[in-house]
């Protein structure tokens, strides 16, 4: 069982509905780690970039054999140093070239805060709505005791075809959402907003001022007609996926060094070279101490 990433109300009119919200996808993909040649993981360090020296006429240098291509290093007199996580400011780079800096807590100070209710505003015709305005996919599940009424919801809406029309608040983001039918349970589709979504005349071109004769028309008919059959995902798999995992499979685990103890540094040998003599003179107290009560009784 996945775990909820929200847990909440559904509202329509009057009608409250606890709900938990749960990803309706589970991606597959291989996730790779960047680590060197003998399998040690690589970690990266938050530097300042320092300006580059002006010069009169760039040098052409030809890359040596085996260097890293453009941009992919950077050599040590081009940062300035290590920066705290907590130092780092969050930037925007403005039209004309110019930076705007914001820090973490005043951009926090503006985010909204969590919703703990989706309050369906309208209710449209499914489809009108474009699959391109769809963002990510969840499943709505009823809490305990709301079983009841959240299938009185799923068989009107699933009766009249309609989706649901709503806002909330996700961790810091705030979504425009659809709730719909699917496949016996609700499913809630975080929708892009209309100034996100691209204009696709604009993008295809004149398209719609291109002569089609009926004849090539009916045989694209044809060709579609064809081609047809019922939808089902479990036809269509990820070759490439499935082939890294059985590379992967075959491949035998890498030798890693045997991890050697640190030479401690000088402060840390001072330290323990002053920690043990302590110890010795504590040693010779406690002796003392004790040959002192065996004379003494």
């Amino acid at each position: 069982m996945p775990k909820a990433v929200w847990t909440g109300s559904l509202t329509f009119g009057l009608v409250t509905i606890p709900v938990r919200l749960y990803p309706a996808t589970e991606p597959k993909d291989v996730r790779f780690h960047l680590m060197d040649a003998q399998g040690r993981r690589v970690h990266y360090r938050r530097f300042v970039e320092a300006e580059a020296p002006e010069q009169d006429e760039p040098a052409e240098v030809l890359p040596e054999a085996g260097s890293p291509p453009e941009g992919t290093a950077r050599q040590p007199d081009e940062v300035e140093g290590e920066i705290a996580y907590e130092d780092l400011m969050r930037g925007v780079e403005r039209d004309d070239g110019s930076v705007v800096l914001l820090a973490g807590d005043e951009i926090r100070s503006l985010q909204p805060e969590r919703s703990r209710t989706i309050e369906i505003e309208d209710f449209v015709d499914l489809r009108d709505i474009d699959p391109v305005y769809f963002e990510k996919s969840y499943v709505v599940a009823p809490q305990h005791g709301a079983e009841k009424p959240y299938a009185l919801l799923l068989l009107a809406m699933e009766r009249s075809e309609r989706a649901g029309i709503g806002r909330f608040v996700l961790r810091t983001k705030p979504h425009l959402v659809a709730i719909r039918p699917a496949e016996g349970a609700l499913g809630l589709e975080t929708l892009f907003f209309g100034d996100e979504v691209r204009d696709a005349r604009r993008l295809a071109g004149e398209v719609g001022v291109v002569e089609v004769s009926e004849p090539e028309l009916e045989l694209a008919g044809k060709l579609i007609d064809t081609l047809k059959t019922t939808w089902n995902p479990a036809a269509y798999s990820d070759t490439y996926r499935e082939e890294l995992l059985e590379r992967i499979a075959q491949k035998e685990p890498a030798s890693l060094p045997e991890e050697r103890p640190g030479i401690p540094s000088g402060s840390q040998v001072e330290a323990l070279m002053d920690a043990l003599k302590a110890s010795v003179e504590e040693a010779k107290k406690k002796r003392t101490r004790r040959s002192t009560r065996k004379r003494t009784a």
